[in-house]
């Protein structure tokens, strides 16, 4: 490139005939001109484009992008998107599992607010007849022995009981209770059978919805 330009501007420089030199023309060489041409800076002009040239040139081109590089790119651009749609999926999927069992549990507590509302409303009365084992015994001694000594969570004995009678003497007891949806009458006619020195038989003869 500098020879280029150091060869330019020796053709620049080189001596060239001026008009004076021309038969017939010396004369108009020594009129005056108003504006006389500056080789120098045409000179300087021409020397700097072909610098500019020469450093254009010189630029090194940009790096080619392959194949392999476009590829590596769009695989690690797929990796990055799976890896945000499978966290997004564990979010998604977590908040349905909670969302799932809360339901759950906010069901399951309605169910167990309404069976103990049904519970403490609804209620069942039991008729049993109790037979002793002979007639000496003291039967309303027996009935508040049984009223008494068997309990349970919602049982509740009715407040007197009638003695009615059976044959050859002896009398049975006729008496009630009330029960809730938790209690169990077969229960409860175990337990007084339990009494097997002071109770023959004990049998269930209704049962009603109140």
């Amino acid at each position: 490139v500098a020879l280029s330009v150091t060869h330019h501007i020796h053709r620049i420089n080189r001596p060239c005939h001026t008009w004076s030199s021309l038969p017939g023309i010396r004369a108009l060489s020594t009129m005056s001109t108003p504006n006389t041409y500056d080789f120098h800076m045409d000179e300087m002009s021409v020397a700097l484009s072909y610098v500019m040239m020469a450093q254009d040139g010189a630029a090194a081109p940009a790096a080619a992008v392959t194949p392999t590089q476009i590829e590596k790119e769009e695989e690690t651009k797929t990796e990055v998107k799976e890896d945000n749609n499978k966290k997004d999926e564990e979010e998604i999927e977590g908040e349905s599992k909670e969302s799932h069992e809360e339901k759950l549990a906010h069901l399951k507590k309605e169910a167990e607010e309404r069976l103990a509302k049904k519970e403490a409303t609804q209620r069942t009365l039991v008729c049993i007849e109790v037979k002793p084992w002979d007639t000496e015994q003291d039967l309303m001694e027996l009935w508040k022995k049984i009223t008494t000594t068997i309990t349970q969570d919602g049982l509740v004995w009715g407040e007197n009981c009638k003695l009615v009678p059976v044959a050859f003497g002896i009398k049975k007891i006729q008496c009630t209770f009330t029960m809730g949806m938790s209690n169990s009458s077969d229960a409860v006619v175990e337990a007084i059978e339990a009494l097997e020195d002071e109770v023959q038989s004990v049998e269930v003869t209704s049962m009603n919805m109140l």
